[in-house]
């Protein structure tokens, strides 16, 4: 039988949901707003967006971008941030211009993507990747930094190469901020995803929520919105099964239940 607190930790994600189900249904009947469906309608909107093909295809091309988004965002910025980490000269010069960066909204850089790029897929993917990039090089950055000189000098002494203490001592020990780093970047993956097929309205989850809204249909928006929060949810636990497993010996005595793992 599972213990009373593990069974509360894995339920209180799902009380929190069901009452903020609960608070929208009250809401919607209240305000009696046309533009504002109850919690009731929106859900039942959601079996005909997920029983049309073309809807499921939008949504898939949605999760291609973001899957390719980040996969390439990590494999660039991890090692980068490991090389700002051990590098003062290699910080010093990458770090004024990810300042610049950082501060802009994703979304911002959009129409000077779209006159460069055109509007498919190569700009929303890029959008994508400059949005998980930042967090993903700063967590890395922070675990390098964080990782005992001893441990370097001694794989120095054993004769390591620079390039072989970056990969055997550096990595291994910076991968728990790593992967919060990546967690983190997941979720802004979604929302740069969502934000971009907004702006740049081809194909994909973001057109669906948009051109429903255009047309009023508002139960399919909010039923959008439903599903992209989910993906969120659903997203979110898997990583954090996974980060759980390699990183089982970093685990914290206390972690906040921001899914359903």
């Amino acid at each position: 039988m599972m213990p009373p607190t593990t069974l509360a930790r894995r339920a209180a994600p799902v009380l929190a949901c069901i009452g903020l189900l609960a608070l929208w249904q009250v809401a919607a009947l209240a305000l009696k707003n046309d533009s504002f469906p109850t919690a009731i309608e929106a859900i039942r909107a959601i079996p005909s967006i997920l029983g049309d093909k073309e809807a499921l295809i939008n949504i898939i091309a949605s999760l291609r971008r973001m899957a390719i988004g980040f996969g390439v965002a990590v494999f660039v910025s991890i090692p980068l941030g490991l090389m700002m980490g051990r590098s003062r000269a290699v910080a010093a010069f990458f770090n004024p211009l990810l300042m610049v960066i950082y501060p802009v909204p994703k979304a911002a850089l959009m129409p000077i993507i779209m006159l460069w790029l055109g509007v498919g897929d190569i700009t929303k993917t890029l959008v994508i990747f400059l949005g998980v990039s930042l967090p993903v090089i700063y967590h890395s950055f922070e675990g390098a930094k964080a990782v005992e000189e001893k441990m370097l000098w001694s794989g120095a002494a054993m004769g390591l190469s620079a390039a072989q203490r970056m990969v055997r001592i550096v990595l291994p020990a910076s991968l728990p901020e790593i992967l919060t780093g990546c967690r983190t970047g997941l979720v802004l993956a979604l929302i740069t995803m969502i934000t971009s097929e907004m702006i740049a309205r081809q194909s994909g989850a973001g057109n669906i929520l948009f051109n429903a809204l255009d047309m009023g249909q508002y139960d399919t928006v909010f039923a959008m919105i439903i599903i992209v929060g989910a993906m969120g949810i659903g997203l979110d636990a898997l990583f954090e099964r996974v980060r759980a497993k390699l990183v089982r010996w970093s685990e914290p005595q206390f972690d906040m239940p921001l899914s359903f793992s």
